[in-house]
């Protein structure tokens, strides 16, 4: 196996943790287990976002484009107008 192979496995995995975690978290009642589920994220965000970067700058990665000041708003306008999508 490739080592871009390996990362690409790596993140995927981390990725579908982080989702996990997520649905648990927002399921739990007990809050020191909540607490515990939170701290697992984000650890598990932190080193996708390094094995991102690395890569990255490996060209592994490559992002999309930076969107600009006017795609930037509408989203931002659509996610705090109160809609949900679901009309």
């Amino acid at each position: 196996m490739q080592e871009k192979e390996m990362v690409d496995d790596i993140l995927s995995g981390t990725k579908a943790s982080i989702d996990y975690y997520s649905r648990a978290i927002t399921e739990c009642a007990n809050q020191q287990l909540r607490s515990t589920l939170q701290q697992l994220r984000n650890e598990a965000e932190q080193f996708q976002y390094q094995l991102f970067q690395i890569a990255e700058q490996k060209g592994y990665y490559k992002p999309a484009p930076t969107a600009d000041q006017q795609s930037i708003q509408e989203v931002k306008s659509g996610l705090s107008g109160g809609s949900t999508g679901m009309e």
